[in-house]
Protein backbone atom coordinates (compact mmCIF):
# COMPACT_ATOMS: atom_id res chain seq x y z
CA UNK A 1 0.00 0.00 0.00
CA UNK A 2 1.39 3.61 -0.79
CA UNK A 3 2.44 5.68 1.99
CA UNK A 4 2.91 9.33 2.86
CA UNK A 5 6.60 9.16 3.93
CA UNK A 6 8.42 10.37 0.55
CA UNK A 7 5.61 13.95 1.01
CA UNK A 8 6.94 13.68 4.82
CA UNK A 9 10.88 13.89 3.86
CA UNK A 10 10.55 16.76 1.19
CA UNK A 11 8.13 18.86 3.69
CA UNK A 12 5.90 21.84 2.31
CA UNK A 13 3.79 21.12 -0.72
CA UNK A 14 4.26 18.39 -2.50
CA UNK A 15 1.99 17.02 -5.67
CA UNK A 16 1.32 13.88 -6.69
CA UNK A 17 0.77 13.65 -10.32
CA UNK A 18 -0.51 10.65 -12.49
CA UNK A 19 -2.09 10.27 -15.45
CA UNK A 20 -4.32 7.75 -17.54
CA UNK A 21 -4.86 7.22 -20.89
CA UNK A 22 -1.65 6.37 -22.73
CA UNK A 23 -2.80 2.84 -24.17
CA UNK A 24 -6.46 3.58 -25.56
CA UNK A 25 -7.22 3.96 -29.12
CA UNK A 26 -9.74 6.78 -28.29
CA UNK A 27 -10.00 9.68 -25.81
CA UNK A 28 -7.52 12.33 -24.22
CA UNK A 29 -4.74 11.88 -21.77
CA UNK A 30 -5.58 13.26 -18.30
CA UNK A 31 -3.77 14.03 -15.42
CA UNK A 32 -4.66 14.98 -12.33
CA UNK A 33 -2.06 17.12 -9.06
CA UNK A 34 -2.99 16.14 -5.81
CA UNK A 35 -1.22 18.08 -2.40
CA UNK A 36 -1.94 16.91 0.90
CA UNK A 37 -0.92 20.01 2.65
CA UNK A 38 -2.11 19.16 5.96
CA UNK A 39 -1.64 15.37 5.36
CA UNK A 40 -3.79 12.57 4.77
CA UNK A 41 -6.86 11.36 7.65
CA UNK A 42 -5.89 7.65 8.27
CA UNK A 43 -9.23 5.93 7.40
CA UNK A 44 -8.63 8.14 3.68
CA UNK A 45 -5.34 6.43 3.64
CA UNK A 46 -6.24 3.19 4.21
CA UNK A 47 -8.90 3.31 1.09
CA UNK A 48 -6.02 5.23 -1.15
CA UNK A 49 -4.16 2.48 -3.54
CA UNK A 50 -3.27 2.46 -7.13
CA UNK A 51 -6.49 3.06 -9.53
CA UNK A 52 -5.86 -0.03 -10.83
CA UNK A 53 -6.28 -1.98 -8.07
CA UNK A 54 -9.75 -0.64 -6.92
CA UNK A 55 -13.19 -1.56 -7.61
CA UNK A 56 -15.36 2.05 -9.68
CA UNK A 57 -17.21 2.33 -6.88
CA UNK A 58 -14.52 2.89 -4.77
CA UNK A 59 -13.03 5.09 -7.02
CA UNK A 60 -15.83 7.32 -7.38
CA UNK A 61 -16.31 7.33 -3.60
CA UNK A 62 -12.49 8.46 -2.79
CA UNK A 63 -12.63 10.89 -5.35
CA UNK A 64 -16.01 12.91 -4.39
CA UNK A 65 -14.31 13.15 -0.47
CA UNK A 66 -10.87 14.63 -1.60
CA UNK A 67 -12.10 18.00 -2.11
CA UNK A 68 -13.55 18.07 1.52
CA UNK A 69 -10.21 16.66 3.73
CA UNK A 70 -8.79 20.11 5.04
CA UNK A 71 -5.66 21.20 3.13
CA UNK A 72 -6.19 19.08 -0.10
CA UNK A 73 -5.42 20.68 -3.80
CA UNK A 74 -6.18 18.90 -6.67
CA UNK A 75 -5.18 20.20 -10.20
CA UNK A 76 -6.96 18.97 -13.35
CA UNK A 77 -4.97 18.66 -16.81
CA UNK A 78 -5.84 17.23 -20.22
CA UNK A 79 -4.10 16.39 -23.53
CA UNK A 80 -6.92 16.40 -25.88
CA UNK A 81 -6.72 13.67 -28.98
CA UNK A 82 -5.26 16.20 -31.72
CA UNK A 83 -2.75 16.78 -29.08
CA UNK A 84 -2.08 12.72 -29.02
CA UNK A 85 -1.55 12.81 -32.66
CA UNK A 86 0.30 15.88 -33.33
CA UNK A 87 2.99 15.32 -30.32
CA UNK A 88 2.76 11.50 -29.76
CA UNK A 89 1.53 9.78 -26.15
CA UNK A 90 4.46 10.21 -24.34
CA UNK A 91 4.48 14.34 -24.79
CA UNK A 92 0.77 14.51 -24.99
CA UNK A 93 0.80 12.99 -21.38
CA UNK A 94 3.56 15.39 -19.96
CA UNK A 95 1.89 17.78 -21.25
CA UNK A 96 -1.13 16.75 -19.48
CA UNK A 97 0.74 16.45 -16.43
CA UNK A 98 2.15 19.73 -16.79
CA UNK A 99 -1.64 21.54 -17.15
CA UNK A 100 -2.43 19.59 -14.10
CA UNK A 101 0.67 21.34 -12.22
CA UNK A 102 -0.16 24.67 -13.25
CA UNK A 103 -3.84 24.29 -12.42
CA UNK A 104 -2.73 23.65 -8.67
CA UNK A 105 -3.53 26.71 -6.64
CA UNK A 106 -0.01 27.55 -6.19
CA UNK A 107 3.01 26.24 -7.36
CA UNK A 108 4.22 22.95 -5.58
CA UNK A 109 7.50 23.00 -3.51
CA UNK A 110 8.30 19.60 -5.09
CA UNK A 111 6.52 17.06 -7.73
CA UNK A 112 5.82 13.27 -7.64
CA UNK A 113 5.75 11.72 -10.57
CA UNK A 114 4.78 8.09 -11.27
CA UNK A 115 6.84 6.53 -14.02
CA UNK A 116 10.29 6.98 -15.08
CA UNK A 117 10.59 9.92 -16.95
CA UNK A 118 9.92 14.06 -15.64
CA UNK A 119 8.50 16.78 -17.59
CA UNK A 120 9.37 20.05 -16.53
CA UNK A 121 7.51 22.06 -14.20
CA UNK A 122 9.31 24.72 -13.28
CA UNK A 123 10.10 23.10 -9.20
CA UNK A 124 11.89 20.43 -8.03
CA UNK A 125 10.52 17.15 -9.29
CA UNK A 126 11.44 13.17 -9.11
CA UNK A 127 9.85 10.17 -10.53
CA UNK A 128 9.37 7.44 -9.40
CA UNK A 129 8.36 3.68 -11.30
CA UNK A 130 5.48 2.27 -9.21
CA UNK A 131 4.69 5.63 -7.49
CA UNK A 132 0.99 4.64 -7.37
CA UNK A 133 1.63 1.66 -5.26
CA UNK A 134 3.86 4.14 -2.88
CA UNK A 135 2.89 7.63 -2.49
CA UNK A 136 -0.59 8.56 -1.26
CA UNK A 137 0.01 11.70 -3.67
CA UNK A 138 0.42 10.00 -6.76
CA UNK A 139 -2.11 7.19 -5.76
CA UNK A 140 -4.89 10.11 -5.29
CA UNK A 141 -4.01 11.72 -8.24
CA UNK A 142 -4.20 8.59 -10.08
CA UNK A 143 -7.85 7.93 -8.69
CA UNK A 144 -9.23 11.29 -9.50
CA UNK A 145 -7.50 11.18 -13.14
CA UNK A 146 -9.26 7.49 -13.89
CA UNK A 147 -12.76 8.87 -12.61
CA UNK A 148 -12.53 11.84 -14.66
CA UNK A 149 -11.85 10.47 -17.94
CA UNK A 150 -13.70 7.66 -17.33
CA UNK A 151 -16.57 9.88 -17.15
CA UNK A 152 -15.40 11.98 -20.14
CA UNK A 153 -15.46 8.53 -21.97
CA UNK A 154 -19.01 7.78 -20.98
CA UNK A 155 -20.32 10.65 -22.26
CA UNK A 156 -18.99 10.37 -25.50
CA UNK A 157 -20.20 6.96 -25.33
CA UNK A 158 -24.00 8.66 -25.68
CA UNK A 159 -23.26 10.01 -28.47
CA UNK A 160 -20.93 7.37 -30.25
CA UNK A 161 -22.49 4.17 -28.57
CA UNK A 162 -20.87 1.73 -30.91
CA UNK A 163 -17.61 1.20 -29.55
CA UNK A 164 -18.05 0.23 -25.93
CA UNK A 165 -16.56 3.61 -24.70
CA UNK A 166 -18.42 3.71 -21.34
CA UNK A 167 -17.61 -0.43 -20.19
CA UNK A 168 -13.79 -0.01 -22.04
CA UNK A 169 -12.89 3.73 -21.80
CA UNK A 170 -11.57 3.63 -25.15
CA UNK A 171 -9.09 0.89 -24.66
CA UNK A 172 -8.81 -1.94 -27.45
CA UNK A 173 -10.84 -4.47 -26.68
CA UNK A 174 -12.40 -6.83 -29.43
CA UNK A 175 -16.09 -5.24 -29.20
CA UNK A 176 -14.30 -2.03 -29.94
CA UNK A 177 -11.96 -2.99 -32.63
CA UNK A 178 -14.73 -4.76 -34.66
CA UNK A 179 -16.96 -1.51 -34.31
CA UNK A 180 -13.76 0.45 -36.15
CA UNK A 181 -14.26 -2.12 -39.04
CA UNK A 182 -17.66 -1.96 -39.04
CA UNK A 183 -18.63 1.48 -38.12
CA UNK A 184 -15.41 3.22 -38.75
CA UNK A 185 -13.19 6.04 -36.83
CA UNK A 186 -14.53 8.87 -35.32
CA UNK A 187 -12.91 12.04 -34.18
CA UNK A 188 -12.13 10.94 -30.90
CA UNK A 189 -10.11 8.06 -32.38
CA UNK A 190 -6.31 8.66 -32.74
CA UNK A 191 -5.55 7.93 -35.78
CA UNK A 192 -1.88 8.03 -35.10
CA UNK A 193 -2.28 4.43 -33.10
CA UNK A 194 -1.82 1.45 -35.54
CA UNK A 195 -5.10 -0.28 -35.09
CA UNK A 196 -7.19 2.71 -35.91
CA UNK A 197 -4.16 3.95 -38.57
CA UNK A 198 -4.97 0.65 -40.16
CA UNK A 199 -8.42 1.07 -40.53
CA UNK A 200 -8.21 4.14 -42.17
CA UNK A 201 -5.69 3.34 -44.63
CA UNK A 202 -8.16 -0.02 -45.80
CA UNK A 203 -11.01 2.47 -45.96
CA UNK A 204 -9.08 4.57 -48.13
CA UNK A 205 -8.22 1.94 -50.41
CA UNK A 206 -11.34 0.73 -50.25
CA UNK A 207 -12.52 4.04 -51.46
CA UNK A 208 -10.19 4.14 -54.44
Amino acid sequence: MPDFRREQQHGGRVAGVDEVGRGPLAGPVVAAAVVFAAGVPDDLASLIDDSKKLKPAVREAIAARLPDVPGVEIGLGAASVGEVDRLNIHHAAHLAMQRAVARLPAMPDHVLVDGNKLPSFGCSAEALVGGDGLSLSIAAASIVAKVVRDRIMARLDVRWPDYGWDGNAGYGTQAHRRALVQVGVTPHHRKTFGTVRRQLELAGAAGQ
